[in-house]
């Protein structure tokens, strides 16, 4: 099975403008905990809601005044939607990430979550073994 088979391919974007209460708006809208940041369709970083508390919040910044681009990761790791579904899980747990931009000549097509892994019984326990990676943190 592919990545594009299994991905979101209706994916709400940010630009660099946009604040971060916006971004918290349609994260909380789309109940996602990552906005792909995106110039003319093309992936320029990705804002987590991590981001937002440790960049932001816990820095005590004001949320309303502060632009994407200030707090975005700009080293987000992707994949192509004609990747192997295993590929992305092995790429999840390497990388500990929860999310994985799906990207196709430079354009963002789609996302693919741990919970779209986990959706696909046949591929539960390798998304569970990516999972319990993550969240011990553990590296390959």
């Amino acid at each position: 099975m592919k990545v594009r088979d299994i991905m979101t391919t209706q994916v709400e974007v940010a630009d660099y403008n946009t604040s971060l209460t916006q971004v918290a708006e349609m994260m909380k809208r789309e109940n996602v905990g990552a906005i792909p940041v995106c110039k003319q369709e093309e992936l320029q970083g990705i804002l987590t809601d991590r981001d937002i508390v440790i960049k932001a919040v816990a820095e005590g910044k004001d949320l309303a005044n502060i632009q994407v681009s200030e707090i975005m990761s700009t080293h987000t790791v992707s994949v192509k939607p004609e990747a192997d579904i295993h590929e992305a899980a092995r790429l999840m747990s390497d990388n500990q990430i929860r999310r994985l931009p799906v990207v196709e000549n430079g354009k963002l097509v789609g996302m693919l979550s741990l919970g779209d892994l986990a959706v696909e019984n046949i591929h539960e326990d390798e998304a569970g073994e990516a999972l319990s990676e993550i969240s011990q943190g553990i590296q390959h």
